[in-house]
């Protein structure tokens, strides 16, 4: 029988066996110590035989007998003491095997210690971890863990499609997942505060590290298993440097996202602080991780580098974040200038302490070219209806200024002015500098765009002026310090001239002068235009309060001693008084001006001829009284001029050639000496000669009619420097019948 084949063999197997030990004769010796060690084995396998079955189904229930001492199954009897050999051979056989192929060195007697005092390790570990002290708890679990792994690990190579039996294992060391959780969660708070701990208690994250260490090693150990035998224990690999790097990346985010303390709505300033705050925590946060992060972690973690690139990443994605919110002007900027020119200063990521790691060259940019270009176009169009809405506030605003009845400030000289060009020029500068910050590229199209506006605004300027002019003209009591505010208006004229010049010297480069030349042009032209109606509404002024005396003049009152050319005198003067708070080369223009009209209304005063002089001796009278009319302007206008270098002789001299041809008491002579008063002043037409004539009062009609067509054939000599004066003087020709007659 089977049995009997199966004894035979035995039998001859050990004989074999004896032969083989008893070879030589001292080896005689020692057959007590061979049937020892024999018998020891014999019992062994008995023991083994005896168990198998159980074993299989109920080996780890019987571990957590408590009290039973006997324990019935498939009428196997086995008594509480047999347990305890039962799972001693049981895991002799499987830790010698363990002992010879592991790397972790655990002794048969310490599997044994291991397995029946599980529960209390458990507790022990879970202690220490509560403790803080997680190197020991990390060693215990790794004996836990070698216990159970390998126990799985022999189960497998004994019987790999018994899963029954490895889930008995698995289910018996179930705490040791928790425990590994919770180990694994205090860890993960270590690195998450890495930059806090790593200051106070560096000794901490360095065994955090360790563990992640350890940990690692045994992965790869345990893959490489894998590879060979196809076993792998539960929950490996764990990964737990991977994870790390996923916690650090989830802070790192979390730190930059968390910087915005304010809104828009709570305060005005959000964007500006929260970029101040990223910068100061990403900045310090680096050059913790670069002086002591570092040396916390194995040179292969580049653990800076790592960290850099974290923060690089959380940072592109924060500030995509704000760059699609719907951000006003001055923040697009504030955005614009942190991720162009802050992050890569010397107060960021260009530290000194900071190279040679971080090279700002080499670093991605934040966002993208077509953000940049779409965030700048939004710019410049809030910027465009910002601009005019601040020039029509300011202009609004000075508009006020004008009706009030206090007198507008003057500047350091004395000038009158109004707040209006600083108001504007301070706008543009401000503009200017917020845009430089980014780039020369958007200082320059900010320029172009107030000059532009500037352009359009001085159009307006200009109508508002001479609508004020014209309020006032309806009644000219109104406003009380029209003249001042008028004057002001024409300072700000030379003000605004000046600024332009300025703003441009300052942000505009060379190459670009030619691009605004021509706007450039057309504003100087508008705001000559604005201060030339502006001194000519200012001498309007003069010449209505002077109407009343000029129309005295060269009437029988004014023959017989009217002071009217002493009050004009006056009066021109007190308002001269006013207009010396006017620039200079509008002053000059106004005083020239002013000589000017005194003599045009003088002389078509002549023209108008309220007065005919009945004998030389009235002739006479009338000539000295107008000379000396002429040297009173003339002493007057050389008085205002003082200082202005400029020749008004001129003016008055026609006045007292005019007087010279009143005066001629021999009639002969007369042809002779209008001939040279025309000559002078070529633009003398005959009714202005046919009024002079009249005036005089001895001319006959023929006598008019032959001086007039003789001096048609007459050559003229007018002084260079003349400037027309008589073309602007009409002569009333109600009276032409009258000297037909």
């Amino acid at each position: 029988s089977t049995m009997e084949e199966t004894d035979r063999e035995a039998v001859a197997t050990a004989v074999q066996r004896v032969a083989g030990m008893l070879q030589r004769p001292d080896q005689l010796d020692k057959v007590e110590q061979y049937r020892r060690r024999e018998a020891r084995k014999k019992a062994s396998v008995e023991a083994r035989l005896k168990v198998q079955s159980w074993i299989n189904l109920s080996m780890l229930r019987a571990l957590n007998l408590t009290g039973n001492k006997e324990l019935r199954k498939n009428d196997l009897h086995i008594t509480y003491r047999e347990v305890a050999v039962i799972i001693f051979e049981y895991f002799k056989i499987i830790s010698f095997k363990i002992f010879k192929n592991n790397s972790y060195r655990c002794s048969p007697a310490f599997f044994l210690v291991l397995s029946l005092s599980f529960p209390e390790i458990v507790r022990e570990t879970h202690d220490l971890i509560e403790r803080g002290e997680l190197l020991q708890a990390h060693r215990k679990l790794m004996d836990l863990e070698c216990s159970r792994d390998n126990l799985m690990y022999e189960q497998y190579r004994m019987d790999s499609k018994n899963t029954h039996d490895m889930n008995l294992i698995h289910t018996y060391f179930g705490d040791m997942q928790k425990l590994s959780e919770e180990l694994a969660k205090q860890l993960w708070m270590v690195v998450q505060r890495s930059l806090v701990t790593v200051r106070r208690d560096p000794t901490l994250l360095v065994s955090v590290v360790r563990i992640i260490e350890r940990e690692e090693k045994i992965d790869r150990r345990m893959l490489d298993r894998k590879k060979q035998t196809g076993f792998i224990p539960p929950g490996r690999p764990k990964k737990w440097k991977e994870k790390m790097f996923n916690i650090l990346e989830r802070t790192v985010s979390t730190r930059i996202e968390g910087t915005q303390a304010d809104t828009r709505e709570s305060d005005k300033m959000w964007l500006v602080r929260h970029l101040e705050i990223i910068r100061k925590y990403v900045l310090d946060d680096l050059l913790v991780a670069k002086t002591l992060l570092d040396q916390c972690f194995p040179p292969h973690y580049d653990i800076f580098n790592r960290l850099l690139n974290m923060y690089h990443q959380a940072l592109a994605t924060r500030m995509q974040e704000l760059a699609a919110e719907d951000l006003e002007a001055n923040e697009i900027v504030s955005l614009l200038s942190w991720v162009l020119n802050t992050y890569t200063s010397a107060e960021m990521m260009g530290n000194s302490e900071l190279s040679p790691e971080v090279d700002v060259n080499s670093l991605d940019a934040l966002i993208s070219q077509n953000v940049i270009d779409q965030l700048l176009s939004k710019y410049m169009s809030t910027l465009t209806s910002n601009i005019i809405g601040w020039l029509r506030k300011a202009l609004e605003t000075d508009k006020k200024d004008w009706i009030k009845e206090t007198e507008p400030e003057a500047d350091q000289d004395g000038y009158y002015q109004t707040t209006l060009p600083a108001i504007v020029f301070q706008m543009f500068e401000q503009n200017l500098q917020v845009a430089a910050q980014i780039n020369e590229d958007l200082k320059t199209k900010v320029l172009i765009l107030c000059l532009q506006q500037m352009n359009s605004f001085l159009t307006r300027y200009k109508d508002e002026a001479q609508l004020y002019k014209e309020d006032h003209l309806k009644n000219r009591q109104y406003p009380q310090c029209y003249v001042q505010y008028m004057i002001a208006v024409i300072n700000n004229c030379q003000t605004f001239k000046e600024s332009i010049i300025s703003l441009k010297r300052k942000y505009l480069k060379s190459d670009m002068e030619d691009a605004l030349s021509i706007s450039h042009a057309n504003m100087d032209a508008t705001l000559d235009i604005i201060a030339k109606e502006g001194c000519s509404s200012l001498l309007d002024e003069v010449f209505m309060d002077l109407e009343p005396h000029l129309n005295e003049l060269m009437t029988k009152k004014w023959l017989m001693g009217s002071n009217a050319v002493g009050t004009i005198c006056v009066t021109v003067e007190d308002y001269f008084n006013d207009f010396a708070k006017i620039k200079k080369p509008y002053k000059k223009t106004m005083t020239l001006e002013a000589h000017r009209r005194v003599v045009v209304e003088y002389i078509r005063a002549i023209m108008l001829k309220r007065i005919s002089f009945k004998n030389a001796e009235e002739r006479k009278e009338g000539a000295e009284r107008m000379i000396k009319e002429a040297e009173q302007f003339r002493f007057l206008f050389k008085k205002l001029a003082t200082g202005s270098g400029e020749d008004t002789e001129g003016l008055c001299e026609i006045i007292e050639a005019i007087a010279e041809v009143i005066k001629l008491t021999d009639p002969s002579l007369l042809y002779l000496e209008v001939s040279t008063l025309v000559s002078k002043y070529p633009d003398i037409r005959d009714d202005h000669i046919a009024a002079l004539l009249t005036v005089r009062g001895d001319a006959s009609r023929d006598m008019k009619q032959t001086i007039i067509e003789t001096l048609d054939q007459g050559p003229s000599q007018p002084n260079p420097n003349y400037v027309p004066i008589f073309k602007e003087i009409t002569v009333p020709t109600l009276t032409v019948p009258k000297l037909l007659k």
